[in-house]
């Protein structure tokens, strides 16, 4: 195979990953009852592809070929240690086993969402739960997911790991749940669902500041909730929250690829069409009470997509917003947001000195907005060199590209 055909075909199977392996694990999950046999059939399929592709050329329907394959060896597996096979707890019951084909026209239920629902079983730790969906339905390699919590990647490896056996050992099953525990069930569901989106929306590492299959993901799967429960304030505001952040994802890079802060975005590339979505979902999220977190966060983001201008921003109403969201959902990220705000409402010095406050906080020691944060506000304070310290530890500990050009970027202007 020549290096041209190599590389269409590398390219073509790193496009499949990110579009299709949700549906691919998914869906072997469904014949195999086994989340570990399922995972390792999957890269099984994926790299018989890189190898198999070249030959007989890139399938018309990848993901379909995938699932086939990945179904084919999850099967060969089991045949071939059928008395393991028989002594491993399952997560469907015999009567299920390797019925069904995967939803693949956004029907709901679907595999996807049996997958979620099981990765969000309440058995599970809250933080286990969105580590093995974000590992499993998204593909999200150990140490991307370590990034997005903040945590060492042995620590999440053994998160990871104790997930799947308390999954097999508590025979939790793989479907939806039933409707009478469906509501209570689905506040972890909202979370993974959040992680997802956000995960995407800035890439904890890489060349590019969007993982728009992530981010896609994760507004597609929101969406999926909102059929499937269309009453629930929460799924409204969840999914208001994401249109409303996506929708100014087109001004975030300039014509040169680089970051834009807010404050300079070219407002008029903002997605209006999405802006009015959200706007309605939020309302409908707010007439109920009290607001859930997500609806907050909505709100928020529609303070900003309804401001005009930065200079217009109303910061008073986001303090206030975030001061609310810091009741309901009080960890250090909300904590870091809230004085920021407070920067911008009532004055840098008093933003800077609750930043400073945050110093202490094991979870926000490694996390790179926090260094920046400061950075920018003593650079409004005129104090350039403390600025430059700052804005060197936020280099030290960003992982992604593009926010590093970016801060690189503005630790260089302040040589001039």
């Amino acid at each position: 195979m020549s290096p041209a055909a190599s590389s269409e075909v590398a390219a073509a199977v790193a496009d499949a990953h990110r579009r299709e392996w949700a549906f691919v694990l998914a869906a072997t999950v469904r014949v195999t009852g086994d989340i570990d046999t399922a995972e390792e059939a999957v890269q099984d399929a994926y790299a018989s592809a890189l190898s198999t592709w070249g030959p007989r050329g890139i399938p018309k329907n990848p993901g379909a070929w995938l699932t086939v394959a990945a179904r084919r060896r999850a099967l060969d597996m089991h045949r071939r240690a059928a008395t393991e096979r028989r002594a491993l707890p399952k997560l469907l019951a015999p009567g299920d086993f390797g019925q069904g084909e995967p939803d693949r026209d956004g029907g709901v239920p679907d595999d996807r969402l049996r997958l979620i629902f099981t990765c969000s079983h309440p058995a599970l730790a809250p933080e286990a739960q969105v580590a093995l969906t974000l590992r499993l339905l998204c593909g999200l390699s150990t140490a991307d997911v370590a990034r997005a919590f903040l945590v060492p990647e042995p620590t999440m490896a053994a998160r990871i790991t104790r997930a799947k056996k308390k999954i097999a050992a508590a025979r939790i099953p793989y479907r939806i749940p039933a409707a009478s525990e469906l509501r209570e069930r689905l506040d972890g569901v909202l979370s993974v669902v959040y992680l997802v989106y956000t995960t995407g929306h800035t890439a904890p590492v890489g060349g590019s500041l969007m993982r728009r299959d992530l981010a896609e993901r994760g507004h597609e799967l929101a969406r999926m909730l909102r059929v499937l429960l269309p009453d629930n304030g929460d799924i409204a505001g969840l999914l208001a929250l994401i249109l409303l952040t996506d929708a100014r994802s087109a001004a975030r890079l300039d014509e040169h690829r680089e970051m834009v802060l807010m404050e300079h975005q070219d407002r008029s590339k903002w997605d209006q069409s999405a802006i009015t979505e959200g706007l309605a979902l939020l309302r409908e999220a707010l007439s109920l009470r009290p607001p859930s977190r997500f609806a907050l966060l909505a709100a928020i983001a529609a303070v900003h997509d309804e401001s005009t201008s930065w200079s217009g921003t109303d910061w008073q109403e986001i303090f206030g917003l975030y001061n609310l969201l810091l009741e309901k959902w009080p960890s250090p990220v909300v904590r870091l947001n809230r004085a920021i705000a407070l920067g911008f409402a009532v004055g840098y010095a008093e933003g800077l000195a609750e930043l400073d406050a945050l110093g202490t906080e094991p979870m926000l020691a490694r996390y790179p907005y926090l260094a920046a944060a400061r950075a920018d506000f003593l650079v409004r304070l005129g104090r350039f060199e403390e600025a430059r310290g700052a804005f060197e530890e936020a280099l030290i500990l960003t992982e992604n590209d593009t926010e590093r050009r970016f801060l690189q970027a503005r630790l260089s202007g302040l040589a001039g």
